[in-house]
């Protein structure tokens, strides 16, 4: 006889993060926090110069500091939407399957907002 019964197919078999894995992690976002901070403040103080040949080059290392700029701004919006996640008691959730996020990705990549699976999927759709 076949059970009819609906099985719920997110992962539940992963342990929740330990509070140890937690203190890690948060203390790992912080210090990207920090750095990310800093890096905006230096971008920001790049002194400008009139000299002709500092001038063109000037244009390029513009361009590259807008990205930079752009680049850190994104990584901090990450890291702070982790952080908000970890104090609401959502951290370590894949915002679209819902299934916990893999312990070992989080310890590499601890603002992730997606499990493996979801973030290639993400990827492959680009």
């Amino acid at each position: 006889m076949v059970n009819n019964q609906i099985i719920d197919d997110r992962d539940t078999r992963q342990p929740a993060l330990s509070p140890e894995d937690l203190a890690v992690l948060r203390e790992n976002l912080r210090e990207q926090r920090l750095f990310r901070e800093d890096q905006l403040r230096q971008i920001a103080a790049v002194p400008s110069r009139t000299d002709e040949l500092i001038q063109r080059r000037s244009a390029a290392q513009t361009e590259v500091r807008v990205k930079l700029a752009a680049s850190a701004r994104m990584v901090l919006a990450d890291v702070e939407a982790a952080l908000d996640r970890m104090a609401e008691g959502r951290y370590g959730r894949c915002h679209l399957c819902r299934r916990t996020i893999d312990r070992d990705r989080l310890m590499i990549v601890p603002q992730a907002r997606y499990c493996a699976r979801c973030q290639q999927v993400r990827e492959a759709g680009r």
